[in-house]
């Protein structure tokens, strides 16, 4: 683990989305990073699925950091509740300081940013930059489109289907969440010892 407590790093929209069972998922999922005593770490804002998942966390007794670039401070309304809340110079640093705190990430339904940052975690753990799992939280199927682009692009020879597999997809909040904790516990005995 990264600190004394198992961290959660969540990438998701900051507007709710026009289906109510999203707003419901984040706040699932939060509650359940919450009632394990666990840690989110996520962008900083109080708005939208972030603000939803940061609150349930923090209603289940769970902890809470921020990372929010200056320039966004105002648009997204930084969380003023949170246990910490970094304001950090540009989208850069907030993405690296995220990844740093994180034993494991997972992105919820949002628009181009939350696949951003998806697909740039993916691509470091492609080139060997981190070895946490990384998963997919896929809400009333709003992923699917892009979970069959991303099979095409297997198809098409661009993406092997082992990096492929590296997703992690599911629709039960708890359930991927758990999954994503017993990967992350492998991850780390592979680092105490060894390669296995």
């Amino acid at each position: 683990m990264k600190g004394d407590r198992f961290s959660v790093c969540v990438y998701c929209g900051s507007r709710p989305g026009a289906q109510p069972t999203y707003a419901e998922a984040a706040r699932t999922l939060g509650r359940a990073i919450g009632a394990r005593g666990w840690q989110l770490v996520y962008g900083g804002g109080n708005v939208g699925l972030m603000g939803i998942v940061a609150d349930a966390v923090l209603a289940a007794g769970g902890r809470a950091v921020g990372v929010i670039p200056e320039s966004l401070m105002r648009r997204e309304v930084g969380h003023g509740g949170l246990h910490e809340l970094h304001v950090v110079p540009t989208m850069h640093v907030r993405k690296q300081m995220m990844a740093e705190r994180a034993d494991a990430f997972i992105a919820l339904p949002g628009g181009i940013g939350t696949l951003e940052e998806l697909y740039e975690v993916w691509t470091w753990r492609q080139l060997g930059y981190h070895d946490q799992p990384i998963g997919l939280l896929n809400t009333g199927g709003f992923y699917d489109a892009l979970l069959g682009f991303m099979r095409h692009t297997v198809a098409e020879g661009f993406l092997s289907a082992e990096q492929f597999a590296v997703l992690q997809v599911g629709s039960d909040p708890e359930q991927l969440l758990e999954r994503l904790a017993d990967a992350a516990r492998g991850a780390s005995a592979r680092d105490d010892y060894g390669r296995i």
